[in-house]
């Protein structure tokens, strides 16, 4: 039995409504979408810490989701892990052709990248998605949504012609949002924050940065300026409670200052 055959087989036992595992048999395709979701960051984060055999469970781990989804839809008469399988296969082969078939290779990755997009943008017209947004996914994160939502439209030349241009929108929303905190009115500053980080999503684009991958650095340095908060207050004995934002703040410049040494 091949390793995805006895995955399948375990799945399989867990589903049975007669001697599963209750918890499993109870799941359903929305239930268990939260856990394929952090699976994947669970992977992301793995690569993030160059930790590879941790990256080899994670993987095992989003594979099982896979596993579990395919599951379901047999049950339900749907499809089968091999249908999955099947159907990335059959995709890959065909949004490939300078490799599976007779068309010439591309210059270079970004003009193949080009050409993989106009296979894509076939593929929606085939599928009836003849809107340019129509199959961005909703279950994106919204930080990462933005930036593929401005990609997708900037493909049919909706975009700012530089960097500049984004810079003034940005300190116009900034403007905007200050009038709406001054006004007193949260439910218009809160539009005006979601604006403020779309026009961020759209500049990371610009600069060919990914805003989720950003975001990831900025969290881990911010944690990791913390715990030296921390590390440097415990050393007195004492906890962040226990010290006051100037004290704080000076620790922080001197974590940020041991990293550029």
């Amino acid at each position: 039995m091949t390793p995805i055959d006895r995955l399948n087989a375990i799945m399989a036992r867990l589903r049975d409504p007669v001697g599963g595992c209750p918890w499993d048999v109870e799941q359903t395709f929305q239930t268990i979408a939260p856990y394929t979701l952090e699976e994947a960051y669970e992977v992301a984060d793995a690569i993030e810490r160059g930790d590879f055999d941790e990256l080899k469970s994670e993987l095992g781990d989003l594979l099982f989701q896979v596993v579990f989804h395919a599951r379901m839809a047999e049950e339900q008469g749907l499809f089968a892990f091999d249908d999955v399988a099947g159907a990335i296969a059959d995709k890959l082969e065909r949004r490939h052709p300078h490799v599976f078939g007779d068309e010439a290779a591309r210059a270079d990755g970004a003009a193949q990248k080009a050409r993989w997009e106009d296979i894509k943008a076939d593929e929606r017209k085939a599928k009836a998605q003849h809107g340019v947004l129509d199959d961005v996914p909703v279950g994106l994160p919204a930080l990462a949504r933005a930036a593929k939502l401005t990609k997708r439209a900037a493909r049919v030349g909706f975009d700012w012609p530089s960097t500049d241009e984004v810079f003034d929108k940005f300190v116009e929303e900034v403007a905007e949002l200050r009038a709406e905190i001054a006004a007193g009115d949260l439910e218009k500053a809160r539009g005006e924050v979601g604006d403020l980080l779309f026009v961020m999503a759209n500049l990371a684009r610009k600069l060919g940065v990914e805003p989720e991958d950003a975001l990831r650095g900025a969290n881990a340095k911010f944690v990791r300026r913390f715990a030296f908060i921390e590390a440097e207050l415990a050393r007195d004995g004492r906890t962040p409670e226990q010290s006051d934002l100037a004290e704080m703040d000076a620790l922080w410049d001197a974590a940020k200052a041991a990293e550029r040494a």
